[in-house]
């Protein structure tokens, strides 16, 4: 049998306090290496952070405010970046210690470790408090200011109604495309965008350009000059026009174009509009679509809008047997609602609703006969060649426009400045068409998926009781049917707030546009 000797431990007395401890290379008890080395020596326990009321940001220095909740592990990461001497010693745990949010105090815990003597590693937990400063950031500071923007992008809409406005800024909210305006001002015909930097305001003009199609000008007023350093201050301005079309709008295509897609029309339905303006010829079901520039270069104007919609009954609907897609072309027998117990007027029309419409439904369209036009928007009509009496847009249901029941459902906006003294028919004007928007959402699954719709507080109560109201006025399964559901809608969280912040970070150093560009020709087209 091997003999294993027995291995004891050594005992010895501290040379500080003559306490027994195991033998270690400093010949000290724990408690006398920490009476006589601070391994925290060099590292502030008070410090100053600087806090933007405005905006609820924190300063980074040198000079980048980052938005971060209390006691948040951002936060926790932008207080830690400022306490210097951390690199001289190794980090092993960081947390918070509970303040009152009023106190304008925070305070970490730290838990590190340093190498005091040879093979002596020392730990110790202290507290680093914060003192919380209020500073403006520099976007707060130029709001306050007042008139100290750079560049300014007018985005304009020749139209009667703001359908297309409440949809751009939807877009712009999801994708945080705003993240760099000092202020916007709301205009009768559009929105103002002031930026600090010119890059901000052609990054956003790119933005635009991308989900709708747009013809922009640039022009600049010189401000200042300084002829001895050869330097010069500008003001820029874009003026962005939006095309005059809008969905379920009727156009007659001027020849040109008309022929460019087919010889489809010359009355086609638009439906939709994108980056590109779609059609659909309601007589042969034969689509087409154009970009920007060929618009703007053969420009037309919609014979009627949403306004003008007028409801129709739907008596018959036979197919023909040709399909495109999710339309289907039928020969379709109707008469105006307004017309029972007034006339029997009877009227037989081709449609591409015919997989939507049947017999009994309520239909929305325009009355072609009964309209004026100016030759001029009739352009693109051939000779002895007649527009059909009526064309059908959409469907709709009975008294589902009649009823605003409150809805378990919300989107956000932008925060503005409004028009100045409104007068009380355009408040209204602004008011319908919000409703008509919230209607189009209701309506569209398409445009429910490109934009951001919340939940209610209290939205599965509401929504009980919005179904029991339709049930109680009537209306049929299938518009019941149409309602969003619950598991479709996002929860209203802070978070959700800046989900793409990094998509329009502030970058004051951006290389993208060069300086050569203030020579470029002012009548782009985008």
């Amino acid at each position: 049998m091997e003999y294993i000797p027995q291995v004891k431990q050594a005992n010895i007395l501290c040379c500080m306090c003559g306490v027994l401890i195991p033998a270690n290379p400093s010949n000290m008890c724990v408690d006398c290496i920490k009476s006589q080395v601070d391994i925290t020596e060099g590292i502030p326990k008070q410090l100053t952070i600087q806090w933007c009321r405005g905006c609820a940001r924190y300063l980074q220095p040198p000079n980048h405010w980052a938005i971060a909740e209390l006691e948040s592990r951002e936060l926790l990461t932008i207080c830690i970046k400022r306490i210097k001497g951390l690199n001289k010693v190794k980090l092993v745990d960081a947390g918070w210690v509970w303040t009152e949010p009023h106190s304008k105090r925070l305070k970490v815990k730290l838990t590190i470790q340093k190498e005091v003597f040879t093979s002596a590693i020392l730990q110790q937990i202290f507290i680093v408090e914060f003192v919380v400063q209020g500073q403006q950031c520099d976007k707060c500071q130029k709001f306050e200011a007042k008139d100290t923007w750079n560049s300014v992008v007018q985005l304009r809409q020749k139209v009667d109604h703001k359908r297309t406005f409440l949809y751009i800024e939807q877009l712009i909210l999801k994708h945080n495309a705003h993240s760099q305006t000092l202020n916007i001002k709301e205009k009768p015909d559009g929105l103002d965008f002031f930026f600090s930097n010119r890059n901000h305001a052609m990054k956003f003009v790119e933005f635009i350009s991308a989900i709708t199609p747009v013809k922009t000008k640039k022009s600049e007023q010189l401000i200042s000059s300084d002829e001895q350093n050869n330097n010069a201050n500008y003001k820029y301005t874009f003026s962005v026009e939006i095309v005059p079309l809008s969905k379920d709008d009727i156009v007659c295509l001027p020849p040109k174009i008309a022929h460019q897609l087919g010889n489809m029309g010359p009355l086609v339905v638009v439906t939709k509009v994108s980056n590109l303006i779609h059609f659909i010829d309601p007589n042969t079901l034969l689509t087409g679509e154009i970009s920007a520039l060929t618009f703007w270069n053969s420009p037309f104007r919609a014979l009627s809008s949403y306004k003008q919609l007028v409801e129709f009954t739907v008596l018959d609907v036979n197919l023909t047997g040709e399909t495109r897609g999710r339309y289907a072309l039928s020969e379709i027998q109707l008469m105006r609602s307004a017309d029972f117990g007034a006339n029997d007027n009877i009227h037989d029309i081709r449609s591409h609703l015919g997989n939507i419409l049947n017999p009994g439904d309520l239909a929305l369209g325009y009355d072609v006969a009964s309209s004026n036009f100016p030759d001029s928007d009739l352009a693109g009509l051939k000779r002895n060649q007649q527009l059909p009496d009526f064309v059908l847009v959409k469907k709709t249901y009975p008294s589902k426009n009649d009823f605003r029941f409150k809805r378990h459902w919300y989107f956000k906006e932008i925060p503005k400045e409004g028009i100045e003294n409104p007068k009380k028919f355009e408040i209204d004007q602004m008011e319908r068409d919000r409703e008509e928007f919230l209607r189009e959402i209701e309506a569209d699954p398409e445009l429910r998926s490109k934009i951001n719709i919340y939940k209610e507080a209290d939205a599965i109560n509401i929504l009980q009781q919005r179904i029991k109201k339709m049930q109680e006025h009537g209306i049929d399964e299938e518009a019941i049917k149409e309602e969003l559901a619950l598991d479709g809608l996002l929860d209203d969280l802070t978070n959700n707030l800046n989900i793409n912040d990094e998509e329009f970070e502030d970058d004051e150093d951006d290389e993208e546009y060069d300086e050569d560009e203030d020579d470029e020709d002012d009548d782009m087209m985008e």
